[in-house]
């Protein structure tokens, strides 16, 4: 009832002329997804809390995380709430770019919410087995890739785009744009998943990265602009700005909540979602290396994974005992074990995603 309510009052408020403007809308999402977030912030905390949806902690975890359990956790679906409510109030529906990365989003949301549920309502460590959990984000994942690479109206919207070179351009294919896709809207759902492991420290990241893709996509919907910048030109994609808009104000007001000393955790259902929709943004516009240097401390969290389990298997295997190249896997654990407080490792990792945003922006003209 909610959602058909503010789709009726969002067809009657874009009639006016005013609200034509893709700039004014950006902004009204971005202040209506923050006063959804935090009006509607404390009511889902104490319904996770009345429910004993509480976070688990790792018992080899930093000894300051001990504090943290039972702290309700999937406070993720108040930000899913709030982008899907500001998106029907103030984007175009008829545009095809929006029902993408917002079906994407609320998908992979809808799949890191049964991982949680399961893991803290049925009290699963394992929550729901990693290969159905890789299996639905392949289904979602391969889908958006199909659907974009059928859906495209130019042979330029499926080809590589290298930044700093003027002309470096590399045609993909269909088959190739379906992989490169896949890969990215996966690979970045689970790197942001990674990220979520201290007060605050992925969803400021992920504010940054989308206001950043929210100038992206601005630029490259306008013919002049991405002439003048030497970017594709894909038409419709400013609609995107509004998603955008809203994952900023929902992120905001879930920051409020999340912020150190945290009152509620994002959750896979988070996650899970959030990363998706960075990731389907950065391939509708063309910008999957830039997605890569602004998201750099999701890339960062997901190698210190990899290498760390890697190298762990091989010296196992090699000399029978296992090593270590980190005191603690993700990076941020690391730090932490390394001396560092939380809020030290949360505040400079912001520091660190804000000067790798302002390089990413900064292609846009280095070509």
């Amino acid at each position: 009832m909610l959602l058909e309510l503010t789709q009726w009052l969002g067809q009657h408020i874009r009639g006016f002329s005013v609200f034509h403007y893709t700039t004014l809308r950006t902004l009204l999402a971005v202040m209506t997804a923050l006063f959804f977030s935090l009006a509607f912030g404390p009511r889902v905390i104490r319904w996770l809390a009345a429910k004993k949806i509480g976070q688990p902690v790792r018992s080899d975890g930093p000894e300051t995380h001990r504090v943290k359990s039972g702290t309700p956790t999937m406070g993720g679906i108040l930000i899913l709430i709030s982008v899907a409510l500001t998106t029907l109030l103030w984007a175009d529906l008829s545009n095809r770019y929006v029902w993408t990365v917002l079906i994407v989003t609320l998908g992979f949301g809808i799949v890191g919410w049964y991982d949680d549920w399961k893991k803290v309502v049925f009290r699963d460590p394992n929550g729901l087995a990693a290969r159905w959990k890789f299996f639905w984000q392949s289904v979602l994942g391969a889908g958006a890739a199909i659907f974009l690479a059928y859906s495209t109206d130019n042979q330029a919207q499926t080809q590589l785009f290298v930044p700093f070179f003027k002309d470096a351009v590399f045609p993909l294919g269909m088959a190739g744009f379906i992989a490169l896709t896949y890969f990215v809207i996966v690979g970045t759902s689970n790197a942001v998943n990674l990220t979520d492991g201290l007060d605050g420290l992925a969803i400021m990241p992920t504010v940054m990265v989308a206001g950043a893709f929210a100038i992206f996509a601005y630029v490259t919907s306008n013919v002049n602009f991405a002439g003048y910048l030497n970017i594709p030109f894909v038409k419709g994609a400013e609609e995107l700005c509004i998603v955008l808009g809203a994952i900023m104000g929902a992120g905001l007001g879930f920051l409020w909540f999340n912020a150190y000393p945290a009152e509620v955790f994002m959750g896979d259902v988070g996650a899970l979602a959030l990363g998706a929709a960075l990731g389907t943004v950065a391939v509708i516009v063309r910008q999957e290396i830039v997605l890569f240097i602004m998201g750099g401390l999701f890339v960062m969290e997901t190698l210190s994974v990899m290498l760390q389990v890697s190298w762990f298997k091989y010296t196992k295997k090699k000399y029978g005992q296992g090593r270590r190249i980190l005191l603690m896997a993700p990076l941020h654990h690391h730090y932490e074990k390394s001396g560092w407080k939380e809020t030290q490792v949360v505040v400079r990792f912001w520091i660190v995603t804000l000067m790798l945003v302002l390089f990413g922006l900064s292609t846009l003209k280095l070509r």
